[in-house]
């Protein structure tokens, strides 16, 4: 009866205060419990294996309760360097040679060729600088992909998940959800994609939800550009607030989701860790083919139809004429409707509205498009002040991901989700640059 369950309820509440754990893992500690001490008393074992005992030694250490999370910071932080620091970097640059190099061919080869303006521009402008700005992104994933391959193989990432899972936990997640959330430091798209392997469509769509909250690559060139240009003595201070600020709004978006739209508990998390082993080979080439294959098809997709709409816009007026000042283009247009919106948040100038539609594209695109617009810096702070500046940088932190990561998300979880995460994503983003830039005029 009412009672009965009341009274056990509480025993259990009590016993997950005692232990420390929640009810699903002290059932499994028990049982693991019983069946060691049974196995103890019953099995002869001649001795411990190699194996077993190497990765005992390891997980003193990877898993220990002092050492896991900074063991795990650690190898993490050297996944990022090396995957967008090193090999990344020089692949990225690389790609953009060769992308670049191509782009002159076929545009010597156009105008040698005398080839219509309208069209000419359409290849160069439209479809080789917008699809290929996200082909260059290409070996950062695939060596992204690849080191977390290699982290998969060995079996350190069933570690990293258990040793997560006690906190992701307290915001209604479970620790599988760590390596989407932490790919979107690196870039939106394959950390969407890495959501995939998560067992429930709740944490799953959760997770998702909170991965562009993360900061990744793609807005450091907004936050360099900002803090160099109004905050240059404390430049190094904002871009680390705004990454926090980044990570306490998606954890503030997890506990509201948790209570109003994902009711319930995430997936119980209870697994027994693999030996440590050597990654494979096949495997991992094999995780590699997939993922490049994946993002070239979406490249070609999506990313293309929306780099011929975005090339459209700047380029013609309302009567269709191709104009020669951006100014006058569909775009700015569009930008000068959409600019009174952000009046209140301290920019409402066509330009910056120009230039958050194009980040829509590729968040870079933001600075590149302030850059051609302006003209240089010094105009952009006759018209900017530094809190407006601070207003801009938390709505761009905070705004909708990019076309390619809505492009994945709507793969992963269709259309209507999509839509709902980019309407969700800009009315966070409004809301808090409106008190950001509210605060802020309080103490000037």
């Amino acid at each position: 009866d009412t009672n009965e369950k009341e009274m056990i309820e509480h025993i259990i509440s009590q016993m997950e205060e005692e232990r420390g754990l929640d009810r699903t893992a002290a059932i499994a500690d028990m049982r693991f419990t019983f069946i060691n001490k049974l196995v103890k008393e019953t099995v002869v074992k001649p001795h411990e294996s190699k194996e077993r005992e190497r990765s005992r030694k390891i997980d003193e250490i990877l898993t220990g309760k002092y050492t896991g999370f900074p063991a795990f910071i650690v190898i993490m932080g050297l996944v990022f360097f090396l995957t967008f620091n090193v090999f990344g970097a020089w692949g990225q640059s690389l790609m953009e040679m060769g992308v670049e190099a191509l782009t002159q061919v076929v545009d010597k080869g156009l105008t040698a060729w005398n080839i219509n303006p309208v069209l000419h521009s359409l290849v160069i402008d439209g479809v080789f600088q917008g699809v290929g700005s996200i082909i260059s992104f290409l070996p950062i994933i695939v060596i992204l992909f690849f080191f977390l391959s290699l982290l998969e193989d060995t079996g350190y990432m069933a570690r990293v998940a258990f040793v997560s899972d006690k906190l992701l936990r307290k915001i209604g997640l479970s620790g599988r959800s760590i390596v989407p959330m932490l790919i979107g430091f690196g870039c939106s798209v394959p950390s969407v994609m890495a959501s995939r392997t998560l067992p429930s469509e709740r944490d799953r769509k959760m997770t998702i939800m909170l991965t562009p909250f993360m900061s990744c690559t793609a807005k450091l060139p907004i936050y360099a550009f900002f803090a160099a240009a109004f905050f240059p003595k404390q430049a190094g201070l904002v871009m680390v607030g705004l990454y926090i600020f980044g990570i306490v709004m998606g954890i503030i978006t997890a506990l509201i989701s948790k209570r109003f739209l994902f009711k319930g508990e995430a997936v119980p998390f209870v697994m027994e860790l693999p030996n440590y082993r050597m990654p494979s080979a096949k495997t991992t080439f094999q995780l590699l083919w997939e993922k490049a294959k994946d993002f070239l098809q979406r490249a070609f997709g999506i990313i293309f139809i929306a780099s011929i709409v975005i090339w459209f816009l700047q380029s013609f007026n309302l009567r269709l004429d191709l104009v020669s000042n951006s100014q006058d283009s569909i775009l700015a247009m569009v930008a000068g409707f959409i600019a009174p919106i952000f009046k209140p948040l301290g920019f409402g100038d066509w330009r910056i509205s120009t230039s958050l539609i194009a980040g829509f594209m590729a968040k870079e695109s933001v600075v590149s498009t302030l850059s051609v617009l302006f003209k240089g810096t010094e105009s952009l702070m006759t018209i900017l002040t530094p809190l407006g500046a601070l207003s801009l940088l938390i709505f761009c932190l905070l705004y909708t991901p990019c076309v390619a990561a809505i492009a994945s998300i709507r793969r992963e979880l269709g259309g209507p989700w999509a839509v709902k995460i980019v309407i969700f994503q800009c009315v966070i983003a409004w809301i808090c640059a409106f008190i950001v830039h509210t605060i802020g005029l309080l103490f000037i």
